[in-house]
This record gives structure tokens, C-alpha cells and sequence, in this order.
């Protein structure tokens, strides 16, 4: 018997033994290609000797110094190289140990932005129905994923949820991609008046919504709109780039392709490409200045912010990042998202594929020309994961994708080291898979 608690009681799961470039190999030798890098974690694949070097010569000098008495090297190396890469006046960077504690981060650096330069009154977020930002409960309310939050919805903070920018389900006939963008857009400024423009304090959004959707990007324009509501009511825009930035879209932040900056980001999963656990809240100069000229001192913190051995791992992944991955991995995306279109373009049960980078979703629909869900019932996504490990891939089905309880996909997001070999891989096992379970 385990003692370990695992995430579902009744699920029998593999053992993973060893990992190899893109592979897990189980305790039975078992050989599985790692098509969504965990949750879109592993970027950099498994064994890299370069990021193993860098913890191990870390853990020899210095393993861990607690962030109130002292700073060390990897972290202020770390910071430097992300800020080096960030887009607009992004300045600052906070070191957490995952993507959760990033967001979490985030919500309370902008309620204390806005107490510490006199607007105390400041108190609402509006976020996007269909998305997720971790599972503490104050990223756990702000996200719209409906399942996860259920049970836990009686002792969460209240936050407005709009809609996301989802055009395979919500542009109508005879819309053009751009009008729907604008219009779904306009529903942060209608929400904004709803609550009054003097109560909110951000709208957090993912640029490129991840595994509650699936890999959906945004129309064009669609940012560009919500930066100027934001400007215009004095709102922060906190953007959670946690699973779909670090490279994966196929630039290093995934909201360089939207033209527009943010006040607040959050990074984690590729920072340390599943190595070290770490993440990064990061905001801009005027953010941090309206701290240092008030009370000084950010009323949060974690026992294992800024850990120089994960910060040194983190060092090591942004230096592959930034030396060809990220580019590598925008051209092997379009390899396999045309690889993906030219097999299941026009598979009766595929309504959509969509995505940036290797960062790709496939929207299960039981009917293509209605783009009607299967029945939830039907467990199609749970029936598509064990199917697919079977077959020697690990890939990242959910449920829930229409409206929090139907519809399907399956979320892509391999390591950016792939070759062309992979991409053959990838497609030939998901339509084994498919034809064994649709």
C-alpha cells in the first residue's frame, strides 16, 4: 500500500522511472513520449546535463539562504536575464516556487499597490469565465474553471468573470474575427461600470488560455482593446503567462505577440523546465516604486522565495531559452500544428485545432458540422488519456471545455528539444488513439 496522497484515490498511475530527452520511461521499462511535458512543463525535455550541472555546483556552494537576511547570485543573475528579455517597463522580479504562489503573489502586490498610493477602495478583480490561475484560493477564485472551484466557492474572495475569447464557439455568423474580439473585449469595460471604474483593482487574463481550453489564442486586436480599458479606468492588467509563456507560444513572453505590455506577469513551469520548482511574479517599475515610497515592504512572502538552487536551474533553462530554443520551438509548432491539420482537418470528430507554438489543443466535438460536446458521461477525455498512455503517449486530456462540464480536448505541449521524428510520433500514436476510442 502507498502513503502517498495521491490526486485521485482510485486512479492507478505509473511509476516513472527514468527520463530521457523526450521520453518517461516506467519501472517496467515502458516507453512513453512526453507530448505535454507534464503540464507543459518539461520544455527543455529530461537528463539535460547543462541544467543538472548548474543545481549540482549550486547545492555544493549554496543550497538555500533565507530571502530576509540575504540575496544571492542566481536569483539576482535570474532577474537580470528575464528583465533583460521583458517586454515594456517590466522591472522587478519576485521569486516564488510555482505558478499558484506566482498568482497568488500577483493579486496581493496590486490590492497593496492601490492601498499604498490612496485608493483603498480598490478591491474587485475581473478575470475570464473558462480559464485558470492556480490552486490556492485566492488564484483558485480568480480563475473561471467551474470544477475545481465547486466545492470551495463558499470561502473564496468574489471575482467577475467575463467571457474569454474563445472564437471556434463564440464568434457569430457573419462576424469578423476582429468584431468579436472588440465585442468580448467590451465586456471588461461594461463589467467595469457595472462595479464601479473606482473598485477594481485588475483584470488578470492567460494570453494564450491553457488547459481549462485548451491552447486558445486570442483574435487579433483583442488585447490591444483591453490595454486601453485598462489605461483608461486605471486598472492593472495582470497577465498569467504560468503555463503558456517561457518560450512555449514561440516568443519568450507569450503577450510580445499581442502587441502590448502588461503591469503584471507571472511566469513558472518552463522557468525551470520541471528541474527545480520555481515561478516569478514580475511587475513594473511604478508598481515596485509606489512600494519603496510607502510602507517599504511587500506584506508577503514564502519560506523558499528566491532559492538560489532552484534560481540557478532557472539560470541554466533562460540560457537555453534564449540561445535557439524559443525559435526552435515556434518552427517545430508550425510543423506540428500543419502535421496535426493535414491528419484530423477533417476528422469527423475533431472540431478544432488551434494554438501557438507547441502549445496545440484538439477540440473533441461528437458532431463537426454542430460542433455538438459528447455527453460527459461519456468520458471521453478520461477514456483518450489511458488510451493514449497505452499507446506510449502522455498527452494532457480534459474535460469541461465548452462551459465547465462539457466537451472535450487535448492539450499538446512537447518539449522544445522534438525533432521532425516526433512530430510523425505524436500524430501516428494520437490516431491510434482516436480511432480506438472514437
Amino acid at each position: 500500500m502507498s502513503h502517498v496522497f495521491a490526486r485521485h484515490s482510485t486512479a492507478k498511475v505509473r511509476r516513472a522511472s527514468i527520463g530521457k530527452g523526450a521520453y518517461i520511461y516506467d519501472a517496467d521499462g515502458k516507453e512513453y513520449f512526453d507530448g505535454s511535458g507534464g503540464a507543459a512543463v518539461s520544455c527543455l525535455g529530461h537528463g539535460d546535463p547543462d541544467v543538472i550541472a548548474a543545481i549540482q555546483e549550486q547545492v555544493a556552494q549554496l543550497a538555500y539562504a533565507h530571502t530576509s537576511f540575504f540575496t544571492s547570485d542566481p536569483a539576482e543573475e535570474l532577474a537580470d536575464r528575464l528583465i533583460a528579455k521583458a517586454p515594456g517597463d517590466l522591472e522587478k522580479v519576485y521569486f516564488v516556487s510555482g505558478g499558484s504562489e506566482a498568482v497568488e503573489a500577483a493579486l496581493k502586490l496590486a490590492r497593496q499597490y492601490f492601498v499604498e498610493i490612496g485608493q483603498p477602495g480598490r478591491r474587485h478583480f475581473i478575470a475570464r469565465r473558462q480559464s485558470y490561475h492556480g490552486n490556492t484560493l485566492g488564484a483558485l477564485a480568480t480563475g473561471g474553471n467551474v470544477w475545481r472551484k465547486q466545492a470551495f466557492a463558499p470561502i473564496m474572495v468574489e471575482t467577475s468573470l467575463i467571457s474569454p475569447c474563445y472564437a471556434y464557439r463564440g464568434q457569430q455568423d457573419g462576424e469578423s474575427a476582429f468584431d468579436y474580439g472588440q465585442r468580448v473585449a467590451n465586456e471588461l469595460e461594461a463589467e467595469l461600470l457595472r462595479l464601479g471604474p473606482d473598485t477594481v483593482i485588475g483584470f488578470v487574463a492567460e494570453p494564450v488560455v491553457g488547459a481549462t481550453l485548451g491552447a486558445v489564442p486570442p483574435v487579433e486586436g483583442y488585447f490591444k482593446r483591453v490595454r486601453e480599458i485598462c489605461d483608461q479606468y486605471g486598472i492593472l492588467l495582470i497577465l498569467d503567462e504560468v503555463m503558456c509563456g517561457m518560450g512555449r507560444t514561440g516568443s519568450f513572453f507569450a503577450h510580445e505577440q499581442e502587441g502590448i505590455t502588461a503591469d503584471i506577469v507571472t511566469i513558472a513551469k518552463g522557468l525551470g523546465a520541471g528541474y527545480q520548482p520555481i515561478g516569478a511574479m514580475i511587475c513594473t517599475s511604478k508598481i515596485h516604486q509606489a512600494i519603496a515610497d510607502g510602507t517599504g515592504f511587500f506584506q508577503h512572502g514564502h519560506t523558499y522565495i528566491g532559492h538560489p538552487t532552484a534560481c540557478a536551474a532557472g539560470n541554466a533553462v533562460v540560457k537555453k531559452l534564449t540561445g535557439g530554443l524559443v525559435d526552435q520551438c515556434a518552427a517545430m509548432g508550425v510543423k506540428l500544428q500543419d502535421a496535426l491539420q493535414a491528419e484530423f482537418g477533417q476528422h469527423p470528430n475533431i472540431g478544432d485545432i488551434r494554438g501557438r507554438g507547441l502549445f496545440l489543443g484538439l477540440e473533441i466535438v461528437a458532431d463537426r458540422g454542430s460542433k455538438a460536446p459528447f455527453a460527459p458521461s461519456d468520458g471521453v477525455n478520461k477514456k483518450i488519456k489511458q488510451t493514449a498512455m497505452s499507446n506510449g503517449l502522455a498527452c494532457y486530456p480534459m474535460g469541461g471545455t465548452v462551459d465547465g462540464q462539457n466537451g472535450d480536448h487535448v492539450l499538446l505541449a512537447p518539449p522544445f528539444i522534438m525533432e521532425d521524428n516526433h512530430v510523425d510520433e505524436i500524430v501516428g500514436k494520437l490516431k491510434k488513439t482516436f480511432d480506438e476510442v472514437l
